[in-house]
């Protein structure tokens, strides 16, 4: 897809299709300083015929309207002008692109994003107008050889007044570089995992490296073995594929300001270990390493706009296997901080290689650390598909967090990470067990990696039920990219 802005008066703008936005009162979405009443006039009398509702994401094709030499008019719903928000927003523009795919149409001129959407303004909506396009129009076609069907290109010419075109340019930007680091993340969570391996994920941390200036470190098995990460060791002894402890450097804030670090979850592939998993939608379980994926795809992001931040990534990884060398219900591992764990169930593996990398996060001295991982499916069960579960140890971080999730659409909710609940993990045999029992699941794991994220600000991302989608949409969402780029910009102001 290519965007670009323009600030032309209608009557000079040339594209295939002219895209504008009706309220279901029906009236249309418009600015007197791009608009002309002649075309206005006209959009109004077609709508009068009652052929359209202006409900939310409903669509009128038209042709050779007065006022512009655009042959093709689409109008797409945006529902009651006092309710549209972020979200119908979204819906809208979704709508816009499944008319557009149907249509024989390749340049688009657009004014849905001069709309009035509730708390937010036009550098918001440019910025959100190109994401959700670019999250519309994601294809993974990359493997298959048969019915492959050419993916739909459009460019988009996005229009706003020319007191505002600053900022939509920087919004463009943004947006930009933000959906190439979306994509990256979708791209490499869909990946089957006899491709996305470990050690897959390491070559393409190094090209990430290699495009954007960024140093990156690929620790192989014996490297972990001298860091005596041996929580992290025992889950990887049931694959063949060996396991990788990747480390990004992203240097380009001042030398004295305590970088931001990202923890990703990287199990490529999770058959649960002895602890199997049900056959039904195993095949899912290539999307365990997708909070890797989006501390990569995060990475692509700072590191097209340049940021001058420090910010490190951290991420182990490795499968998760069952094997004659594979870990046991009952064995006792000695992870890197010393503390002991008697691993219950090998299936609650996510957090044994987390906990390792939390503690290597220490000798940053960083300002705050944020692991991201698909920890639970009780984390799925009480907040569903919509928002990730967010646990943190610093209210202002978790705030900061929140703040971020709602400018992005990205959203976390904030769940408890009490005292109370710390006593689940208690073990006759070790320092603490790996699981907590049924009742909250994505708290008592939560809990478990608190005790090694004790020496810093820290907070805990289960995006177990949104990182990806099942059934017949399928596929890496790229969350949390959004959330987790908006989150350091706000720190550079």
């Amino acid at each position: 897809m290519k965007f670009s802005i323009k600030t032309d008066p209608l009557e000079k703008q040339r594209s295939d299709v002219l895209v504008v936005g009706v309220y279901e009162s029906l009236k249309v979405v418009s600015d007197k300083t791009l608009f002309n009443t002649l075309i206005i006039n006209y959009i109004s009398s077609i709508l009068k015929r009652g052929d359209m509702t202006g409900k939310i994401g409903s669509s009128l094709i038209l042709y050779d309207a007065p006022g512009t030499k655009i042959p093709k008019l689409l109008l797409i719903g945006l529902g009651k002008e006092k309710e549209l928000d972020g979200k119908k927003y979204h819906t809208a523009i979704r709508a816009m692109v499944q008319t557009l795919k149907k249509m024989d149409v390749k340049t688009v001129t657009s004014y849905l994003q001069i709309a009035s959407i509730k708390g937010n303004h036009i550098e918001w909506n440019v910025e959100h107008f190109i994401n959700e396009v670019m999250d519309a129009t994601y294809e993974f076609n990359e493997l298959k050889t048969i019915n492959k069907k050419a993916k739909k290109v459009f460019e988009f010419f996005v229009i706003v007044d020319k007191k505002n075109h600053k900022m939509a340019e920087l919004s463009l930007q943004k947006a930009s570089a933000l959906s190439k680091g979306i994509e990256f993340t979708k791209t490499l969570g869909n990946l089957p995992p006899n491709i996305c391996t470990p050690t897959y994920l390491g070559k393409k941390a190094q090209e990430l490296g290699k495009e954007h200036g960024i140093k990156v470190d690929v620790l192989d098995q014996k490297q972990i073995e001298k860091l005596k990460m041996g929580s992290f060791l025992g889950v990887a002894k049931g694959s063949r594929q060996p396991p990788k402890f990747i480390v990004l450097h992203h240097n380009k804030g001042k030398k004295n300001q305590k970088p931001i670090v990202l923890v990703g979850k990287g199990i490529t592939f999770d058959a649960g270990g002895i602890s199997i998993k049900p056959a039904g939608d195993m095949d899912e379980m290539k999307y365990d390493m997708c909070g890797a994926a989006s501390v990569l795809g995060t990475f692509k992001t700072v590191g097209l706009l340049n940021l001058p931040i420090n910010v490190i990534g951290i991420i182990p990884t490795c499968e998760n296997l069952p094997d004659g060398l594979a870990l046991k219900p009952g064995d006792i591992l000695t992870s890197m901080s010393g503390q002991t764990i008697e691993v219950l169930n090998t299936d609650a593996e996510g957090r044994l290689i987390l906990c390792d990398a939390l503690t290597y996060a220490e000798k940053f001295d960083p300002a705050v650390v944020i692991d991201i991982a698909t920890l639970t499916g009780a984390c799925v069960i009480a907040l569903g598909h919509h928002a990730s579960g967010l646990y943190s140890n610093d209210d202002q971080l978790a705030k900061d967090l929140e703040s971020a999730g709602q400018i992005s659409m990205d959203r976390a909710w904030r769940m408890p990470l009490w005292e109370d609940y710390q006593s689940q993990l208690d073990s006759n045999f070790a320092d603490m067990a790996n699981i907590g029992g049924r009742a909250g699941g994505s708290i008592t794991a939560a809990c478990f990696l608190s005790r090694f994220a004790k020496k810093y600000k820290w907070a805990h991302l289960d995006i177990a039920g949104t990182a990806w989608k099942s059934g017949k949409a399928k596929g890496a969402t790229g969350r949390p990219v959004g959330l987790l780029t908006q989150f350091i910009l706000n720190k550079l102001h």
